[in-house]
C-alpha cells in the first residue's frame, strides 16, 4: 500500500477528491502520481478549491452523474478552470430510495446486485470513458460522481484492474471512500439541515463502501472475464485504448 496522506487532495467543498498513484501492478509498475483522480460532486468547488486545484493542471473532467444531477448540483466550473469536459451518465436514474428501503438487504446484498446491474446497463459509457482518458493530452484528469463512491468506485476499479493492479489494492481504494462518506455525513449535520435529513432517510448502502461487495463484483469479473482487464476488452475497450493507458499512466518503479 502507498502513502494515503498524499492520496487525498484537501479541500473545503469536496470531500473526496483522490490520487489513484501509487498502486503497483502485477507487471512491476506503477500508476504515477498527480496524472489520475477520482473525485465527488465537483459542482461544489469553491474559488479557494479551485486554486488548490490549479497546481494539478488538470485538462478533461469526466461527469458520471445523470443530466437531472447536473441541472441541480451544478458541474465543474470550465468557465473559471478551463479543461474538456464530458458528460458520460452510467445511469439513467439514480437508485430508488424507496423501493430499497423496502427491500432493506443488507449493504453487501445490496450493492453488490447494484453494481453488476450497472456494470450490464453502463458499460458502453464506461467504455467511453476509457477512450475519454486515453485520449491525446486528455491527463491529468479527473473523473467523479455525486459522492465519488458507486459510480466512480466501478470505474476507478475497472480502470486500476485494467492496467493490472491487483484484487487486494482495488478493494482497499474503494474502501478509502467510507472514510470520506463519514466526513459528508458530518458535514450535512453541521451546516445543511435538509442534506442531513435527507441522509438519515435515506437506506444504509447508499452512504457505505462495502469491501465484500467490490471484491465480489471483482470476483465475477475475474472468474467469467479471467480478468478485470478482460471485462473491460469485452465492453468495447480495444487493445489500443489499453495500451495508450498503460504507457500514459504506468511508470516503471
Amino acid at each position: 500500500m502507498t502513502n494515503e496522506l498524499a492520496r487525498s487532495i484537501d479541500l473545503t467543498s469536496v470531500h473526496n477528491f483522490r490520487d489513484l498513484g501509487g498502486y503497483e501492478t502485477s507487471g512491476g509498475r506503477t500508476v504515477k502520481w498527480r496524472t489520475i483522480f477520482r473525485a465527488d460532486g465537483l459542482g461544489r468547488l469553491t474559488d479557494e478549491d479551485l486554486d488548490v486545484l490549479r497546481p494539478l493542471g488538470l485538462r478533461t473532467v469526466v461527469d458520471l452523474r445523470t443530466a437531472r444531477e447536473l441541472d441541480h448540483r451544478g458541474r465543474f466550473p470550465f468557465e473559471s478552470y478551463p479543461v474538456a469536459f464530458h458528460h458520460l451518465s452510467v445511469l439513467d436514474t439514480t437508485w430508488d430510495r424507496e423501493a430499497a428501503r423496502i427491500e432493506n438487504l443488507p449493504p453487501t446484498e445490496f450493492l453488490h446486485r447494484a453494481y453488476q446491474q450497472m456494470l450490464i446497463d453502463g458499460a458502453t459509457r464506461f467504455a467511453a470513458a476509457f477512450d475519454v482518458l486515453a485520449a491525446p493530452d486528455a491527463l491529468p484528469a479527473v473523473f467523479h460522481c455525486a459522492a465519488g463512491k458507486d459510480r466512480t468506485g466501478l470505474l476507478a476499479a475497472l480502470l486500476l484492474g485494467g492496467l493490472g493492479v491487483g484484487h487486494d489494492d482495488v478493494v482497499a481504494d474503494y474502501v478509502l471512500t467510507q472514510q470520506m462518506m463519514e466526513r459528508i455525513v458530518e458535514r450535512a449535520a453541521a451546516e445543511d439541515p435538509a442534506m442531513a435529513a435527507s441522509v438519515d432517510r435515506a437506506p444504509r448502502s447508499f452512504f457505505t463502501a462495502d469491501p465484500e461487495a467490490m471484491s465480489r463484483v471483482l470476483s465475477d469479473l475475474e472468474r467469467d472475464h479471467g480478468s478485470v482487464r478482460g471485462f473491460v476488452r469485452s465492453i468495447g475497450v480495444s487493445d489500443e485504448v489499453l495500451t495508450r493507458l498503460d504507457d500514459s499512466l504506468l511508470t516503471a518503479g
